[in-house]
């Protein structure tokens, strides 16, 4: 009995699923690194040592924005603007919001930075929207919302002391 062998064919690699697979993973990966990207508050912490190495003067007024259990204090230096008070026992963001608009356009479009000073016991998804509300509020542009920028140089700190009434 004679064996015959077989010719056997070279198989041709089929990588029609493999291509498929990369067609959609990879856009999928590039605009899931862009909304990554998009959550990352970016915060400059103020530091005394800084401070004194830029020669900088601490009598320059900086805008503040003070957190406490009560409600908002806004102050441009030592200059109370405007308290704003919890509104059926939550912050009200938007009065927020509407002050510090206010003090854009009285402060100009060149200054960008805000430092918001809170108290230890401070929420802090109530921070994150205070942060939220300075750096940007939502404008109307050609029949579209967008965020226009108000102070995206956010810095934080703690608050001072309530001083006792005499």
């Amino acid at each position: 009995m004679r064996r015959h062998k077989k010719i056997q064919e070279e198989a041709e690699l089929d990588i029609t699923s493999f291509m498929n697979l990369m067609i959609i993973l990879v856009p999928v990966l590039l605009i899931s690194m862009v909304f990554n990207h998009i959550t990352v508050l970016e915060l400059r912490l103020p530091l005394e040592e800084e401070l004194q190495k830029q020669d900088l003067n601490p009598d320059d007024l900086s805008l503040e924005v003070i957190v406490r259990q009560t409600g908002f204090n806004v102050m441009l230096g030592p200059l109370p603007i405007e308290s704003i008070d919890k509104k059926d026992n939550k912050f009200d963001l938007n009065r927020l919001s509407t002050v510090l608009q206010g003090m854009k356009k009285q402060l100009g479009r060149e200054r960008t930075d805000i430092v918001i000073l809170s108290e230890p016991d401070i929420d802090y998804q109530v921070l994150v929207g205070v942060i939220d509300t300075a750096k940007t509020f939502p404008a109307v542009v050609a029949a579209s919302v967008v965020d226009a920028v108000l102070f995206p140089d956010v810095s934080l700190g703690d608050a001072p002391e309530v001083e006792a009434a005499l």
